[in-house]
């Protein structure tokens, strides 16, 4: 008797999704906004390191920090921007508690499939609070003006950078007060960005009203 072949043993797809610490699982394929939490978005962001963390100090330059530092940049930029505008300045790097800070240099060599992950996460973060998943161009290049300010900053008083050098990277230097630097260049503990990145968040949700922007810059 002839024996039937042995049926091949079918792959198990790879997992495409994070168990977060509230219990929640984002998938990065198709990331629900009812699996994004601002604890898990805290939480993650206060524990990533900008610049791969090669910069001064006792504690990493988390990306929490950085995206506090880049609202009251923002802030000094459009100071009539609403509460709406500047919630969606601190959730600009938001998937990045997912995915990870990956430096410029690197995100250049893997190209666009990194961009698409990150941009299906931004769009479901967007949505859990009421933002657009796109936001209108004037308030993209408020964000992007007022990162790359933060980044002029981090570069020279954190990372090593001399002024010209981080001129070259990043633009001319920002407007900035000494009370910006103090507030806001010293690295903090996890758990004091983590903190303070909630209470920014949940202080706009309660001031910013409807949830549609409307421009203010």
């Amino acid at each position: 008797m002839t024996r039937s072949p042995k049926p091949k043993p079918t792959k198990t797809a790879p997992r495409a999704w994070q168990r977060m610490l509230s219990g929640r699982r984002l998938d990065l394929l198709d990331p629900s906004p009812l699996d994004v939490e601002m604890e898990d978005i805290a939480h993650g962001l206060a524990r990533v390191a900008r610049w791969n963390g090669q910069t001064r100090g006792e504690h990493i330059f988390s990306v929490a920090q950085h995206v506090l530092l880049v609202e009251a940049l923002a802030r000094a930029k459009a100071p009539r921007l609403d509460a709406r505008g500047r919630l969606a300045v601190l959730l600009h790097d938001a998937p990045e508690y997912v995915v990870g800070d990956m430096i410029s240099p690197f995100k250049a060599v893997i190209g666009d499939s990194y961009k698409a992950v990150e941009h299906r996460l931004l769009a479901a973060i967007h949505l859990r609070f009421g933002l657009p998943a796109k936001l209108p161009a004037d308030l993209t290049a408020l964000i992007k003006a007022a990162d790359r300010n933060a980044a002029w900053l981090e570069a020279t008083r954190l990372a090593g950078f001399a002024d010209d050098e981080a001129r070259k990277f990043f633009g001319a230097p920002p407007k900035y007060s000494a009370a910006l630097i103090r507030d806001y260049l010293t690295p903090w503990p996890a758990d004091t960005a983590e903190t303070r990145l909630v209470e920014r968040v949940e202080t706009l949700l309660r001031v910013g009203g409807p949830a549609k922007h409307t421009s203010q810059i």
